[in-house]
C-alpha cells in the first residue's frame, strides 16, 4: 500500500511564488493509480473522509479559539456537501471552512484569512510512469502576534493532520 511522505512543493504548483515569505509551509504526497479525477474532486474525496479525531480537534479548537482569541468558527473539514458535484463549484465559493481560490484540472487552491493569519491550500495532481502524485501543500502567512502564537499550538498537529487526511484518498477507487 502506499504511503503518505513528506515531499517539496511541485514546481509548477500556484503556491511555490509564496513559499518564500511564509511563517510556515508544508507539502505531502502519496502516489496512486491514474483515474480521471480532478484536483478539485481529489479535494473533495480527501475532506469527506476526514477522520472522527480531526473533526474533533477542530471542534475543541472552534471552541477554545473563540473563548479566549475570538477566533472565527471555522465548522469542521468533513463539512462539505457530497452531493454537490466538483463541475458545479465555482470561484469564491465556499467549500467547507476554505473558499475556492483557483481552479485547474491539475491543481485547486483554497484558502481562508482573518486578522491573524492567511491560510491557502493546494491540492495538486500529476501523472507519472505508473500512476498519478497528489501533493497536498499548505502555506500560512501569519499577521500579527496572535497568528504566530496560534501557529507554534497549531503547526505540530498539522504535520499529523496533513497525511492522515491524505492517505485517505487510498480508501477511494
Amino acid at each position: 500500500m502506499p504511503k503518505v511522505f513528506k515531499c517539496a512543493a511541485p514546481t509548477s504548483s500556484l503556491l511555490c511564488s509564496s513559499l518564500d515569505t511564509a511563517w510556515y509551509h508544508d507539502s505531502y504526497a502519496l502516489d496512486l493509480q491514474r483515474d480521471g479525477r480532478s484536483a478539485l474532486q481529489l479535494y473533495l474525496d480527501t475532506v469527506s473522509r476526514t477522520p472522527a479525531w480531526i473533526d474533533a480537534a477542530m471542534r475543541m479548537r472552534n471552541k477554545l479559539g473563540n473563548a479566549f482569541f475570538g477566533l472565527k468558527d471555522l465548522g469542521a473539514l468533513s463539512e462539505v456537501d457530497a452531493a454537490v458535484d466538483a463541475n458545479n463549484y465555482a470561484l469564491g465559493q465556499r467549500i467547507g471552512i476554505f473558499s475556492l481560490l483557483e481552479l485547474r484540472n491539475a491543481e485547486v487552491v483554497l484558502g481562508d484569512s482573518d486578522r491573524h493569519l492567511e491560510v491557502k491550500v493546494s491540492v495538486h495532481r500529476s501523472d507519472t510512469v505508473d500512476g498519478m502524485r497528489v501533493v497536498i501543500t499548505t502555506v500560512v502567512h501569519v499577521r500579527n502576534a496572535l497568528g504566530k502564537a496560534y501557529m507554534l499550538v497549531v503547526a505540530p498537529a498539522h504535520r499529523l493532520i496533513a497525511p492522515a487526511m491524505l492517505a485517505r484518498l487510498q480508501a477511494v477507487r
